[in-house]
C-alpha cells in the first residue's frame, strides 16, 4: 500500500508499505479522508517527539476491513475514533482520563496513523459515523473534539463572552463550539486577517486583525470589563502575554495553542493579582462522541474549514500550505477516492 514515511526530522517520502496486520483488540481500516494538521509540521521537522519510522496522520475517517479479535459487527462499518491508546484498566483509564495512562500514545505520534491507504486502530476507539455527516466533516472530528474539551476546562456557560486569539483550524472549532454552546461577544483575533472572513462567516461577532488596530483598545472597547473567557489558540509568547493582560479579575483562560517546545516570559502579577484560572488544553479525551452527536444533528458543522483537497500523492502541496498559510487557507484534506 501507498504511505508517507518518516524517517526523522526532514526526512521524510511516499513509498510503498506492508498493508497493516492489527494487534488483537485492533480494527484494519481502509482510509477515507485524512486531514493535515499544523503538529504534522512539527512531526515532520522534528518539534515533537514522534516514534520514527512514523506514518503521522490523527485527523481522519475509513472504513472498517478487518478486526483481529471479537469486534467483527465493525466490519464494513464507516468509522471516526478516538486516536488515545491505552491500557483501559488503570485508574486513570477507569475514571475516563485516558491521556493521564502510563502507557498512553496516540495514533499519528506514537502508531502510525493515517496518511496511508490503510491504517489500524483500537475497536474500543471505534465510533460510527452517521449518516448525513460528510467525510470531509468527519475527517475533521479530532479539532472539533479539541474545542469541546477546552470549553469543559474553562467552564464555559451560556451568556458567557469570549476572545479567542488566533484563527487557525483550533481557533476557528472554537468559535464554531462557541455559537453552538450560546457564548456572546465572540471575537477572533489574528495578526493578517487572512482568515477572518471565514470567522465572519461562521458567525463571529467581532473579528480584529492586530496588523491593522490596536488590539489592546480594541479588546477594551468590545469588552468594557474584560471577556469572561479567552482562549488562546497560536503559543505564541505576544498572545500568551496579551491573553494575561487583557483578562479581567478572575477571568478564566486556556492555552490551546502549541508552544513549539519554547520557554517564555510571564508576568506573573497578571495572574497573582488578578487570581487568572489558566488551563491547559493540550489534551482532551472522551469527547468524539459529542462531536459526533453535534455534526449529526446539524448543531456544529465545520466542514468549510477544509479550504483545500488533495490526493495523498500531492503530501508537499499540503505541507507547504500548512507553513506558509496564504490568504484564506485553514485545512487540507487528502481524499484517498481521487
Amino acid at each position: 500500500m501507498k504511505a508517507v514515511v518518516v524517517n526523522g526530522p526532514f526526512d521524510y517520502s511516499i513509498r510503498g508499505v506492508e498493508k497493516p496486520a492489527p494487534a488483537e483488540g485492533w480494527a484494519l481500516i481502509r482510509v477515507l479522508t485524512a486531514a493535515f494538521c499544523a503538529t504534522d509540521l512539527e512531526v515532520l521537522n522534528g518539534g515533537i517527539k514522534a516514534k520514527f519510522p512514523l506514518t503521522p496522520g490523527h485527523e481522519w475517517c475509513g472504513v472498517v476491513e478487518g478486526v483481529n479479535g471479537a469486534g467483527g459487527e465493525w466490519i464494513g462499518k464507516t468509522v471516526v475514533a478516538s486516536n488515545d491508546v491505552c491500557c483501559l484498566t488503570c485508574p486513570a483509564c477507569r475514571s475516563g482520563l485516558w491521556r493521564n495512562c502510563p502507557q498512553f500514545g496516540e495514533i499519528g505520534f506514537a502508531y502510525d496513523g493515517a496518511y496511508a491507504e490503510y491504517m489500524a486502530a483500537p475497536v474500543y476507539a471505534l465510533r460510527e459515523l452517521p449518516p448525513g455527516v460528510s467525510h470531509i466533516q468527519a475527517a475533521m472530528m479530532e479539532p472539533l473534539g479539541v474545542a469541546l474539551g477546552t470549553f469543559d476546562k474553562v467552564n464555559a456557560k451560556m451568556g458567557d463572552t469570549l476572545f479567542i486569539i488566533g484563527a487557525g483550524s483550533i481557533g476557528l472549532n472554537m468559535l464554531a463550539a462557541a455559537k453552538a454552546a450560546g457564548l456572546r461577544r465572540v471575537t477572533v483575533a489574528e495578526r493578517s486577517g487572512g482568515r477572518l472572513e471565514i470567522a465572519k462567516a461562521m458567525g463571529a461577532d467581532f473579528t480584529l486583525a492586530s496588523s491593522q488596530c490596536d488590539l489592546a483598545d480594541e479588546i477594551r472597547k468590545i469588552y468594557p470589563s474584560g471577556p469572561d473567557i479567552i482562549i488562546e489558540c497560536t503559543g505564541s509568547e505576544d498572545c500568551i502575554g496579551l491573553a494575561l493582560s487583557a483578562a479581567p479579575k478572575s477571568g478564566r483562560i486556556a492555552l490551546a495553542g502549541y508552544g513549539r517546545g519554547k520557554n517564555i516570559n510571564v508576568h506573573i502579577d497578571d495572574l497573582h493579582i488578578k487570581n487568572l484560572v489558566v488551563s491547559g488544553a493540550g489534551n482532551n479525551w472522551n469527547v468524539v462522541d459529542r462531536a459526533v452527536a453535534l455534526a449529526a444533528d446539524g448543531i456544529i458543522s465545520t466542514e468549510r474549514l477544509c479550504t483545500h483537497v488533495f490526493r495523498l500523492d500531492d503530501f508537499d502541496k499540503a505541507v507547504k500550505l500548512a507553513a506558509e498559510r496564504p490568504r484564506g487557507f485553514v485545512k487540507a484534506v487528502f481524499d484517498m477516492a481521487k
